[in-house]
C-alpha cells in the first residue's frame, strides 16, 4: 500500500483577520474540518483546518487567556461545536456563536479544566 503525504500549509492570523480569512477560504470552496485548541503556557493557540481536494490549510490564532475570539459559526454554521468546546475546557470567550451553550455544552467536574488561568476557579461546573 502507497501512502500520499499530503502538504499542509500553516498561517498565523490575527483576531482582527480571522473572519475575513475565513470567509476567503470558504469562497474558495474550502471545507471545515475542526478547531483546536492547546495551552502554550500562558496563551492559548487556537488552530482551525480547512481542506479542498486534500489540500489542507491552517490558521493558527494565538490568544491571552483574556482575549475573546469571534465565531466563525456565520460562516461554517457547524463550528459552533468546536467554538462551544473551546469555551467550556479552556474558558476563552467567544462571541457570536450560532448556538451558544453558555458553558453547558461538556459536562465536567471541574470548570474550564485546561484553563491557563483557572477562571472558573476549582468549583464543579454549573452543569456537573
Amino acid at each position: 500500500m502507497t501512502m500520499v503525504h499530503e502538504e499542509q500549509t500553516t498561517m498565523a492570523v490575527a483576531r482582527e483577520d480571522l473572519l475575513n480569512e475565513v470567509e476567503r477560504l470558504k469562497t474558495d470552496g474550502y471545507r471545515l474540518v475542526q478547531i483546536g485548541c492547546t495551552d502554550i503556557g500562558g496563551a492559548y493557540e487556537i488552530n482551525y483546518s480547512f481542506d479542498k481536494g486534500y489540500q489542507f490549510r491552517n490558521l493558527r490564532l494565538t490568544v491571552g487567556p483574556d482575549e475573546e475570539v469571534t465565531s466563525i459559526s456565520g460562516v461554517y454554521w457547524g463550528a459552533f461545536v468546536y467554538e462551544n468546546e473551546v469555551h467550556d475546557l479552556f474558558g476563552i470567550p467567544v462571541t457570536g456563536i450560532n448556538i451558544d451553550f453558555k458553558g453547558t455544552f461538556i459536562r465536567t467536574a471541574t470548570k474550564y479544566p485546561f484553563s491557563v488561568t483557572r477562571r472558573g476557579g476549582d468549583d464543579p461546573c454549573q452543569n456537573a
